[in-house]
């Protein structure tokens, strides 16, 4: 089974890339964001089955551990967990499984919001345990109501979800009525 994998980017796809491992070319499915020509090292998860033989890389172990994870989860494949993978970043992802943010997860190309619930259901008690950048009480503190906010005033929550999450823990005593104008502001400093 190969376990890790360095060489140069030889091409790049849709949904994978081809990884010039010396004389041999390997196509890794990945949702890294990658540069034609460069080298690289990719941890590879391979995943075996009745008509394929499939390699997914992924830059660092913990990525390979979260896409394990949402794997283990009934319904979601390896093709969905990519999907989530390439739209939401790992630190983002975690926020919203322990916070039980379904809309977040629900982003991602062919995730509803019941697959997205299945996510956290069997997953909140794994990543629980997990160190955040930021304090979450049970509930999720400020990040949900701060979310919804700006998203009633039109802001897309892919958009705004990584600035929200750095903004409440920056501001961890704040209400929402304090981070909306801190919110409009950075969102307008950003453009």
């Amino acid at each position: 089974m190969i376990g890790k994998l360095q060489g140069i980017v030889d091409y790049i796809g849709n949904d994978h890339i081809i990884l010039m491992a010396g004389p041999v070319g390997y196509k890794v499915y990945t949702p890294e964001t990658l540069t034609l020509g460069t080298n690289i090292t990719l941890w590879i998860e391979t995943i075996v089955r009745e008509d394929s033989i499939r390699l997914f890389g992924f830059s660092t172990l913990s990525a390979q551990n979260l896409f394990n994870m949402l794997t283990g989860v009934s319904g979601v494949g390896p093709r969905v967990a990519m999907a989530i993978m390439g739209t939401i970043k790992p630190d983002t992802l975690m926020t919203a499984i322990a916070t039980g943010d379904a809309k977040t997860i629900a982003t991602a190309p062919g995730v509803g919001k019941k697959v997205a619930e299945k996510i956290i259901v069997e997953l909140k008690s794994k990543v629980g345990g997990a160190s955040f950048t930021m304090d979450l009480s049970s509930d999720g503190g400020a990040l949900p109501d701060l979310l919804s906010a700006l998203e009633s005033l039109g802001y897309r929550r892919m958009d705004i979800v990584d600035m929200a999450q750095k903004l409440v823990s920056r501001n961890p005593t704040a209400d929402v009525a304090k981070l909306v104008p801190m919110a409009l502001k950075e969102i307008s400093g950003n453009k």
